[in-house]
């Protein structure tokens, strides 16, 4: 049986719904809606499949105007809203529910403005993660944020979720390279809140905005930094016969103040599987993996890599492999980005997000283990090791329903694990529908009643992406 639940949709709402499909119409142009069966299913779930939910309708717009006319539509006639981007979301984010209308912005997907000599970029929400960097890489500049979907989530849903990436070690997340957005509450009202300066005045709403889930109202556009690309980057891979060796490596790279532009960890399944798919040239023949890059100019490239390879070694590394040339190092991250959809070749799987300090890894590993094993289930580590954001991927068969109802067991045990350790819920894929029953977990009564305020502040009928972030029962007045 699941353990995530489903508020039963609204009858009342549910009769109106040729009604609401009508209204619709009547804003959008002829494709802006989309009514029947067929097409309304193509939007019933996001990338976790386990769970699905034919929409009501379904509303594309393709301006600023038109979505502020369709959130004030919803809002007149009482019915619910779930904005969605590219139905990347690992959460269960942008499943949407029998009585709500989604809100897509993959039709709003232009560069509005790039400013090199401010080193900012306005874009609208459906533009693409990659699309940015693709832009601005002739002129030596890159968009920081780069999660393994970067070649299809949009900007809008990196936004909500406050998405990060393998990179995020050194340049932050979403929120570390966003400077605004603009945002359409479910009055229709457009705010612009923060702009291209680096530091705007006043209260820190594009802060509170990012990460919100599309609770407090849908992003339409953005204004991201730009940064100038490094002179150079080398990634190499490193070997170990033991997780706890390679994850006591990651902890001391760290301690000694070292900051390498990304470090990612796989563990023996985690490899076998990207290899099978990337032939990256991984070792099979080893515990751990880890991918450590350091960018700069040769000779700053040289001096890290030397560093690094000398706490390696003092954590008895078995394999260091280090690229000889940039095809090598674009096939060794391939194997990494390809990481999830390489395991969806093999098994379905659950795809945790909780993050521990970097000293609790070795533990938090071996806990992992315990927990799958004790369920009776596999799991493949693959995760940003850096900062601690753990990816357990967790694996079973969909078809068997006992066998989903135990990953998601363990996936709640390695949640609170991760909690209990010293960490949280999620790193970069947010809350949704997957942790929104352990917020009381990591939140006192009182943190969540708080938080549950402001967002009734923005929406006090709970209209936008309901049952979603906080519990059921737990509706501030």
């Amino acid at each position: 049986m699941s353990q995530i639940a489903f508020p039963k949709p609204d009858p009342k709402i549910l009769a109106r719904r040729d009604e609401i499909v009508a209204g619709l119409a009547a804003i959008l142009p002829p494709d802006g809606v989309i009514a029947d069966l067929a097409g309304r299913r193509a939007f019933e779930t996001d990338a976790l499949t386990a769970y699905r939910r034919v929409p009501l309708a379904v509303a594309l717009p393709r301006s600023v105007e038109e979505v502020a006319a369709t959130m004030k539509f919803c809002r007149d006639v009482g019915v619910n809203v779930v904005p969605r981007g590219a139905g990347t979301s690992l959460s269960g984010g942008a499943i949407p529910q029998e009585d709500a209308v989604v809100i897509g912005l993959s039709k709003m997907s232009r560069i509005l403005e790039i400013n090199l000599a401010d080193r900012y970029a306005r874009v609208e929400a459906g533009v693409t993660n990659l699309a940015i960097s693709e832009a601005v890489a002739p002129e030596g500049f890159f968009y920081a944020p780069d999660p393994s979907s970067q070649l299809a989530c949009t900007i809008g849903g990196n936004v909500g979720t406050n998405s990060g990436g393998a990179h995020c070690l050194k340049y932050g997340v979403t929120v570390n390279n966003l400077l605004g957005v603009r945002l359409v509450t479910l009055d229709g009202e457009v705010l612009d809140l923060g702009g291209p300066e680096l530091e705007a005045a006043g209260l820190d709403w594009v802060g509170l905005v990012c990460g919100s889930e599309g609770q407090l109202g849908i992003v339409v556009e953005a204004t991201v930094k730009l940064l100038r690309a490094a002179e150079g980057a080398r990634p190499v891979l490193f070997g170990f016969d033991s997780a706890d060796d390679a994850s006591r490596c990651v902890a001391a790279i760290i301690g000694a103040g070292i900051l390498p532009v990304a470090m990612e960890y796989m563990d023996r399944p985690a490899i076998a599987i990207c290899e099978n798919f990337a032939h990256a040239g991984y070792p099979l023949d080893v515990e751990a993996m880890l991918i450590v890059e350091v960018e700069g100019g040769e000779a700053e490239i040289a001096a890290e890599l030397a560093r690094i390879a000398a706490i390696a070694k003092a954590h008895n590394v078995r394999v260091t492999r280090e690229s000889m040339s940039a095809m090598e190092s674009a096939q060794i991250w391939k194997g990494r980005k390809s990481a999830f959809g390489a395991t969806g070749r093999v098994a379905d799987y659950i795809c945790m997000d909780g993050t521990v300090p970097t000293g609790r890894l070795p533990e938090a590993l071996r806990r992992v283990g315990k927990i799958c094993a004790a369920y009776g289930l596999r799991v493949a580590n693959v995760f940003h090791a850096g900062d601690g954001n753990m990816h357990p991927l967790i694996l079973y068969d969909i078809n068997d329903p006992a066998q989903q109802e135990k990953a998601e067991q363990a996936g709640m045990d390695v949640l609170r694990m991760s909690v209990e350790l010293g960490g949280c819920l999620t790193g970069e894929h947010g809350v949704g529908i997957e942790k929104r029953d352990l917020m009381g977990d990591q939140f006192s009564a009182q943190e969540l009643a708080q938080q549950m305020r402001v967002r009734a502040a923005f929406d006090p009928q709970w209209r936008l992406n309901p049952a979603k972030v906080f519990p059921l029962d737990g509706r501030a007045a």
